[in-house]
């Protein structure tokens, strides 16, 4: 059986999550696979350019199965930063973010943000609220944000990605948290899109994602990066999720600049504005800077 055809990228918002839960979870089921999994990850980023990478991943555990060993949520968070660190590359720096998944209970979120605090001398660099946005009650993990800020880690959502997980009620509780970053962006109302240009939230872009998916009509010409584009706020495009929909994040960026026209100076101020918003120290900005510095006098 073929569960995920190699032509295939046009998954939506009911075919997307189950990839995960009945496939790629069942694959990456030991230690071994989880690593191998992370560095090959990490093998493509680095072919693909990037030099500065934020992955994420939601903390889960296996009792094993037809002889395979199990792992707790603290084990399976140990094993992608061992390999991590052993794939260690001067040219691409590498951190880790840790995802509350929407059908977390209180009590689950809590213990993700404990495992975040825990390792994060050791590369983990904050939490993300994601999953599937027609699941779960946002309010609830309240309090396992508020932890998290308290702790120095730094937090991004997935927001507004679908007319039911945007309404007022639902987005001003997610701003409530203090995010730094959020995700997605797409069916947000006037008064909360000036509530994060007020605030210069660095935003998160997917186009193929969004496009794919069918988060939005109209292709990619009429995505809402043209809308955000000049509003202030820094925007870093992102992949989410290049395994699924098959886009490198620089077809990522050639798509933001065939698209919307936009020119080599464009497209590298765009790069640059990204930078204040990585969660990485003052030293990783100033390297990115200077990587940005060393493009533009080659050009």
């Amino acid at each position: 059986m073929i569960a995920m055809p190699i032509d295939k990228v046009d998954y939506d918002i009911n075919t997307f999550f189950p990839l995960f839960s009945k496939y790629i979870y069942q694959l990456c089921n030991t230690e071994y696979r989880i690593a191998e999994s992370t560095i090959s990850v990490l093998r493509d980023f680095e072919a693909d350019g990037v030099v500065y990478l934020e992955l994420r991943t939601t903390p889960r555990a296996s009792s094993g199965s037809s002889g395979s060993g199990g792992f707790s949520k603290d084990h399976y968070v140990a094993v992608i930063l061992n390999a991590i660190h052993d794939f260690d590359r001067f040219a691409m720096s590498v951190y880790l973010i840790l995802s509350i998944d929407r059908s977390n209970t209180a009590s689950e979120a809590m213990a993700v943000v404990d495992l975040a605090i825990k390792y994060q001398s050791q590369g983990v660099l904050g939490i993300d609220l994601c999953g599937n946005p027609l699941k779960g009650d946002v309010s609830t993990y309240r309090e396992a944000f508020a932890k998290a800020r308290c702790h120095g880690l730094r937090v991004t959502l997935h927001f507004a990605e679908v007319p039911a997980s945007s309404t007022g009620e639902e987005l001003q509780t997610l701003l409530s948290f203090k995010p730094d970053r959020l995700g997605h962006v797409i069916n947000v109302p006037d008064t909360i899109k000036n509530e994060i240009i007020d605030r210069r939230l660095g935003l998160e872009l997917c186009l193929t994602c969004n496009v794919n998916a069918k988060l939005i009509s109209g292709g990619f010409a009429a995505h809402h990066f043209s809308y955000w584009r000049n509003k202030g706020c820094p925007i870093v495009l992102c992949t989410d999720d290049v395994g699924i929909f098959g886009s490198t994040l620089s077809n990522e960026y050639l798509l933001a600049a065939k698209h919307f026209n936009l020119s080599r100076k464009e497209l590298l101020d765009l790069c640059k504005s990204g930078i204040d918003s990585v969660f990485g120290s003052e030293d990783d900005k100033t390297k990115l800077r200077g990587v940005m510095k060393k493009i533009e006098d080659e050009l």
